[in-house]
């Protein structure tokens, strides 16, 4: 999940002050919250106990098929089109169609056929259903470039700068890999950069208490301020990791992109080389208009990394095939839920198996 440069030694430490929650937002304690991430388990899973949740790991079975039943749309549209004896133009069509419905979009899905064309005639494969397997194959290895681990400690502190559109979950998906963080032994620093709604202050805030982390914000302040306050204090106070949350905004929005830009650059004012990473939260349900976020963010920013968020069975999934082949960011965690352990470092060969079903 995440690669360490430096790791210190793993000694209890006390619990950091969390800043304040809002009244709205009742204070959580950090046994309180893994219970109730326990408890977000899915129907018939049985719960951890406070102290015991441990993540699913990448490719063990019950990640698969959490995985699986997010992508089942596309899965299943797939998959139902190997029943047949023969492999002929028919189901290379069928493919074209199932591939561009899945979000895949044309130029990665005229790749993926044309060098699925290419495997059938080297292996000389006779039946649809190895035609599905050598699928895989050429997913897999379409997907293999977006895996990359986190990179933590390589610069102390390491600092991240969370952005996206209103909506994807960057919030959400900062608390998840807080906890993350924190079960691999770093300690955490957040900025509530979103100053413009009080909403987004409160939710960090709230995750803020649930990890035992503390938040810096200010209530109407500037973002690009909160970001200087939160990197220098990170530095101040040895921390191993500063997240940097900023706010919502559509990409046709070009003086908050350029505001993107500001806090970017304040962020480098407060630590050389830092934002050491720029990730982009992206919505997967959000089909091809995720790509197109992806390259305005991208542009403007210079992304490291994604985090791909709701696969959780609305999301058709094929995107991630049009990110390979058009904008290859690495893709650092996907979520199919809302449960922490449904966050999940990307693993290119489990996903081809989930999507082709």
């Amino acid at each position: 999940m995440f690669r360490f440069f430096k790791r210190k030694p793993s000694t209890p430490e006390t619990p950091q002050t969390a800043s304040p929650a809002p009244d709205s937002v009742p204070p959580v304690t950090a046994d309180e919250a893994v219970l109730a991430a326990a408890q977000e388990a899915a129907p018939g899973e049985e719960a951890e106990a406070p102290g015991q949740a441990v993540p699913a790991q990448p490719g063990s079975s019950s990640w698969l098929t959490r995985l699986r039943q997010g992508l089942r749309k596309t899965g299943a549209g797939l998959s139902g089109l190997f029943g047949g004896s023969r492999i002929d133009e028919a189901l290379y069509e069928d493919l074209e169609s199932a591939l561009i419905l899945a979000d895949a979009g044309m130029p990665a899905t005229q790749y993926v056929l044309e060098q699925l064309r290419k495997k059938v005639r080297a292996t000389r494969a006779e039946t649809p259903q190895q035609v599905r397997d050598l699928l895989r194959e050429v997913l897999a290895e379409l997907l293999a470039p977006l895996e990359k681990q986190l990179d933590i400690g390589k610069s102390t502190p390491t600092v991240m700068m969370m952005v996206g559109v209103n909506g994807a979950g960057k919030t959400t998906s900062i608390g998840k890999l807080t906890r993350h963080l924190q079960q691999a032994g770093c300690k955490v620093l957040l900025a509530a950069g979103d100053t413009f709604r009080a909403a987004a202050r409160e939710q960090l805030a709230a995750w803020g208490d649930r990890n035992a982390v503390q938040v810096i914000a200010q209530q109407g302040g500037d973002p690009a301020a909160v970001a200087f306050d939160a990197v220098s204090a990170g530095r101040a106070r040895g921390m191993d990791v500063v997240i940097v949350d900023t706010a919502g905004r559509l990409p046709t929005q070009l003086h908050l992109m350029d505001e993107l830009k500001k806090v970017k650059r304040v962020i480098g004012k407060a630590m050389d080389g830092a934002p050491h990473e720029a990730l982009l939260v992206i919505d997967a349900t959000n089909g091809q208009n995720a790509l197109a976020q992806l390259r305005a963010f991208d542009d403007t920013l210079g992304l490291t990394g994604i985090i791909l968020t709701k696969l959780d069975g609305s999301a058709k999934g094929g995107v991630i095939a049009a990110i390979a082949r058009e904008r290859p960011v690495p893709i650092y965690f996907i979520g199919v839920g809302e449960s922490l352990e449904d966050l999940q470092p990307f693993d290119a060969r489990a996903f081809a198996r989930a999507l082709v079903g």
